[in-house]
Order: structure tokens, then C-alpha cells, then sequence
């Protein structure tokens, strides 16, 4: 099993990659609607989340194995929030595993973890949203308690539609 513990500065730049890896993923989902890696996008995933190591409502978390890590998780907790009809939750925006140690448990014990550590914080729910193409990730959430409460559509501008 993985070790699970509080991300550190020198977690960064394994982070960072990871984040590309996620990045790199969703688009392949749909490069209309998520934005494409660069060469810039490591660096800037792990600059920002080494922004939130030390936020009081923030959360990044890693996954290790063999002093390797392998998986990330970003969250936060949040108040009540009018835009998504939402009362005080915790978010977990991110949650990441290389694709080389998937399917051995870790994103299970990544996310367990974070949610633990979310409710330790107060969180009275957890929320986190996944690409509808992610269908392993939703097995993921469901198998842990998660259900579909919203839906997010997009449309392209000069879409067609039944009118045309």
C-alpha cells in the first residue's frame, strides 16, 4: 500500500508532473472543451499547488510508494457558494495517480485520506467533479459514497442545433 502524508516543497516538482499528466489526460477527453499541455504546464501546476501547501483552508496531499511519488490530491474547504447552490463543503479539485501504479489501490487510499482529512477540517460533504469520459474515475467516487449531483454541458460557439 501506498504512504499517504501532507505534501511537502520537495513533493513539487513530482507534483507538477503529475499535473501535466492530468492536463495531458482531459484533453485527450475532449480538446474542445479542456485546455492543452505545454511546455510550461509542470512548472506552473507545481507553482501553484506549492502556493497552497501553506493555505489554512487548502489541502495537497501525495502518494508514495518505495519513496516514489505517485499520486497527488489538491482540495480545499470552501463555504456556502450561491453560484453552485452549495452549503459549506470540502473540494477536492484534483486527484491524480501515475498510470503506471493505477489499479494497486492508491488512488483509493489518496482519496480516503483526503476525504478523512477534509471531514477532520469540518467538512459536513465532499464534493469533486470528474470529465464525463472518466469513466473509471466515477467507479472510483461511487465505490466511495460519491453520487451525481450536477451536470456540466458545454457548448462550442457555432454549434449546431435542432433549429438548423
Amino acid at each position: 500500500m501506498p504512504t499517504i502524508r501532507a505534501a511537502v516543497p520537495a513533493d513539487l516538482s513530482a507534483i507538477g508532473r503529475l499535473g501535466a499528466m492530468l492536463v495531458r489526460l482531459h484533453h485527450e477527453m475532449d480538446a474542445a472543451r479542456f485546455i492543452a499541455a505545454t511546455a510550461q504546464t509542470a512548472e506552473g501546476y507545481a507553482g501553484f499547488l506549492g502556493t497552497q501547501l501553506e493555505e489554512p483552508d487548502a489541502l495537497v496531499m501525495v502518494a508514495e510508494r518505495a519513496g516514489v511519488v505517485v499520486g497527488y490530491s489538491y482540495a480545499g474547504m470552501e463555504g456556502q457558494d450561491w453560484m453552485t447552490l452549495r452549503g459549506p463543503a470540502g473540494v477536492i479539485h484534483d486527484l491524480v495517480v501515475d498510470a503506471a501504479v493505477r489499479n494497486a489501490g492508491t488512488g483509493r487510499a489518496l482519496l480516503e485520506a483526503t476525504i478523512a482529512e477534509l471531514e477532520r477540517r469540518g467538512a459536513p460533504r465532499v464534493v469533486l467533479s470528474t470529465a464525463a469520459r472518466n469513466e473509471a474515475a466515477q467507479r472510483l467516487f461511487a465505490r466511495a459514497g460519491f453520487r451525481p449531483t450536477m451536470v456540466e454541458l458545454t457548448r462550442e460557439r457555432g454549434a449546431l442545433t435542432d433549429r438548423s
